[in-house]
């Protein structure tokens, strides 16, 4: 199959305990739902990200402040949403979301989305993720690439976001072989419009491509019309229940 990589390779890589990383539910009073589950001790989570409206928004929001507090509150960490735009941003402007978010939501790391892949964009991103360590101890660093970036960026990052896509893609996918270097733990897979039935088939791939933070769910984007990641998956308490037992491994 495509996406797997050597056979004692993944035999090691299995043995890594799989949790979710949530890039965005929606605004807490459009889905209270989504939040609540958030916080619900014992579930899988290893961040969840908050994006106010695109960023923090131009004023302190109680609603997020809350909902954040909550899954802060149940050990999970929250991770602020900053837009590169694909190494487009000025620093400036970046930093300025950062301290906002920090400020006002008490955020535990970030997530740098649409984030170059391009070694000579490297340098810039490397200034980021320097800056925005320097906000508070033990930020966690998460690079949304989105695909296999080059190496170098592994080196400047908790995490990185090797795909986002669609399980059409997602199925016939391959690992890029640098980051047998690594553990699991520093790779996360997020993918839209899984199937319920097709849920094993996905774990057994992100395992096998040593990614140990997921995000599997059925809903899609409508053709670029919709954000997938704003609602929970149909099938949340089965894909809880699949990661939190084991069932998969």
């Amino acid at each position: 199959m495509p996406h797997l990589t050597s056979s004692t390779d993944g035999a090691a890589r299995t043995e890594v305990r799989t949790g979710f990383g949530v890039p965005g539910c929606g605004h807490p009073l459009l889905a209270p739902t989504e939040w609540g589950e958030l916080s619900r001790p014992g579930t899988p989570l290893h961040w969840v990200v908050l994006n106010v409206a695109d960023g923090p928004g131009s004023r302190p929001d109680p609603h997020c402040l809350e909902a954040a507090g909550r899954v802060r509150n149940a050990g999970v960490r929250v991770l602020g949403h900053l837009d590169t735009a694909y190494g487009g941003r000025p620093f400036a402007d970046l930093m300025s979301d950062a301290h906002r978010y920090r400020d006002w939501y008490r955020v535990d790391g970030f997530l740098l989305d649409r984030c170059p892949d391009e070694r000579a964009v490297l340098p810039a991103i490397r200034r980021t993720v320097a800056a925005l360590r320097g906000l508070r101890d033990d930020t966690h660093i998460v690079l949304g690439h989105g695909t296999h970036p080059h190496p170098g960026y592994a080196e400047n990052a908790d995490q990185l976001v090797t795909f986002s896509g669609p399980w059409s893609d997602y199925r016939w996918s391959q690992v890029a072989e640098w980051t047998a270097d690594y553990p699991p733990e520093r790779f996360c897979h997020l993918v839209h419009g899984v199937p319920r039935g097709h849920l094993d088939e996905a774990l057994r791939i992100a395992r096998w491509q040593g990614a140990s933070t997921i995000w599997f769910t059925d809903r899609t984007d409508r053709g670029g019309s919709a954000v997938p990641w704003e609602t929970m998956p149909g099938y949340w308490d089965d894909i809880v229940s699949r990661i939190g037992t084991g069932v998969s491994e």
